[in-house]
């Protein structure tokens, strides 16, 4: 009966404080979609989602495959200056947050307390039930540009991602980058370069 509690709670993607933990994601979808120049058409930022609509953990695991996941042994699906893959990606939900762990393809979760009023300084942001925050590490990649660069390019992945589903996301730059830093338990290294509000 446990098991069958914890399988609903997973597809619904309601990562709920009772089974606070770290999530195995089911594999990624690597075919289908829309073409690209559809998505590139439909790519446009939103900036209101429901509350109550979530995407399910296929979607997610999907998602997260697109931003930042591997699609060879050890390349990702975004190019980073000199192959230095300093990119890190972190989901924030209302019951926590995860790090999306690419090799694994899991969630390594980093605390189970709504850190949203950090990840979002507008309200539809703080209301969603998806966001994503693209971290880098100046340890392995000490270069602001590269590192924007690096990021943007793990951010124009959500948005094809979205538009290939007919998903809303806005990127934004407006957060409270020290506190959600120490919430997302966060190296002196690491800083958090933009957030991903996604949702329908």
């Amino acid at each position: 009966m446990k098991h069958i509690i914890i399988a609903s709670v997973l597809t619904m993607m309601s990562f709920s404080n009772t089974f606070a933990a770290d999530i195995e994601l089911p594999q990624p979808q690597k075919t289908g979609g829309m073409p690209l120049m559809e998505a590139l058409s439909n790519r446009k930022s939103t900036r209101e989602f429901s509350q109550d609509k979530q995407l399910s953990t296929q979607q997610l695991s999907d998602l997260l495959w697109a931003t930042c996941g591997y699609n060879r042994e050890d390349k990702l699906t975004i190019p980073t200056a000199l192959n230095r893959q300093e990119v890190s990606v972190y989901v924030i939900t209302p019951d926590g947050a995860w790090l999306y762990a690419a090799k694994d393809n899991k969630l390594i979760q980093v605390t189970n307390k709504d850190v949203r009023d950090y990840a979002a300084a507008q309200d539809y942001a703080k209301q969603a039930p998806l966001n994503i925050a693209i971290v880098s590490d100046k340890d392995l990649m000490p270069n602001d540009i590269y590192a924007g660069t690096d990021a943007g390019a793990a951010m124009q992945n959500i948005y094809l991602w979205c538009a290939s589903n007919g998903i809303g996301t806005v990127t934004r730059g407006s957060f409270d980058g020290e506190n959600l830093a120490k919430a997302l338990n966060l190296k002196d290294s690491q800083r958090v370069i933009l957030v991903q509000t996604v949702g329908y």
